[in-house]
């Protein structure tokens, strides 16, 4: 040191303060970021065509949740519970909804709570929606008067059909479509495919770990993958082969999780956005067969 200036000597122990601010002007950042993530999407549902019948259902803590509901062929025949991905609504699901409801079976589609008009709430990436999941399930047990009832979850819905305070729902068969296997790995996904691996892999902690503080649970929670062996009915996982916020290599992973009756189905081509919205010809079909295997025909043949 004997060999600095007095001006070289001050900026040397200026140094900590300097990178403590850089310090918590990232933090700072990252939490507006992670804030950003969180933040409710209500938008406007256009009303379902007739016969289907709009509602709001009562959750817990006071959320009501933005329904439809098809009925079907039978009072007590087979039902679909429709579970939206992260930032929709259930005017996402309602192409699949009404080619179900012409097919015979009845038909409940919900809007997360912090999702169309639904209560406004802070996302969780499935952890209180859970309860949504949950709710919306019973109410549609009450009313197919026990009936099958199988639940098709199109990412964040695939997540809260399977993780939460209550566990996987207790349904009769599970489509799980474009779910990624845990949030780590759906944020590093994310940052990933805008700004690199890198990057990816030095921010993304700095988002996964404020679940504890805003959710009160820590990332691993947060985790389909290790919720999804606790479900012991039939699954029907779906992928895109050209998803890069759930590579093919994590939807194998999801599928190998599975310990019950399972299929995997390819949407060949199709990123994340395609395959949760995907309705060829090909995709309907296999979800056809499966349904009827697993929670009966709607119709007598």
């Amino acid at each position: 040191m004997g060999g600095l200036s007095r001006k070289g000597r001050s900026a040397l122990r200026f140094l900590p303060i300097a990178g403590l601010i850089a310090i918590a002007a990232g933090l700072i950042a990252a939490w507006a970021v992670g804030s950003a993530l969180v933040r409710p999407t209500p938008s406007t549902v256009a009303p379902a065509t007739r016969p289907a019948l709009d509602f709001h259902l009562a959750s817990k803590d006071g959320v009501t949740l933005g329904a439809s509901y098809w009925p079907g062929a039978r009072a007590d025949g087979p039902a679909v519970l429709l579970l939206h991905g992260n930032g929709a609504a259930r005017a996402a699901m309602a192409p699949t909804a009404m080619w179900l409801a012409a097919q015979g079976f009845a038909v409940l589609s919900i809007d997360f709570r912090g999702h169309g008009d639904s209560t406004a709430r802070e996302h969780s990436f499935g952890h209180a929606e859970s309860a949504d999941a949950h709710v919306a399930l019973r109410w549609l047990r009450h009313q197919q008067h026990g009936g099958k009832i199988a639940v098709i979850g199109v990412s964040l819905g695939g997540a809260a059909a399977l993780i939460g305070p209550e566990g996987p729902v207790p349904a009769d068969a599970l489509v799980l479509q474009a779910v990624y296997p845990d949030i780590r790995h759906a944020i590093r996904n994310r940052i990933a495919a805008v700004a690199g691996a890198w990057p990816a892999f030095l921010l993304e902690p700095l988002l996964s770990y404020q679940s504890r503080p805003r959710f009160g649970v820590w990332p691993d929670a947060l985790s389909p993958i290790a919720a999804l062996p606790a479900y012991r009915g039939p699954v029907l996982i779906v992928g895109g082969g050209a998803d890069r916020y759930t590579p093919p290599d994590e939807t194998r992973a999801l599928y190998a999780a599975a310990r019950g009756p399972k299929r995997l189905w390819w949407a060949t081509g199709m990123d994340h956005a395609s395959v949760s919205g995907v309705a060829t010809p090909a995709y309907r079909a296999a979800l056809l067969a499966f349904l009827v295997r697993t929670i009966g025909a709607p119709k007598p043949s």
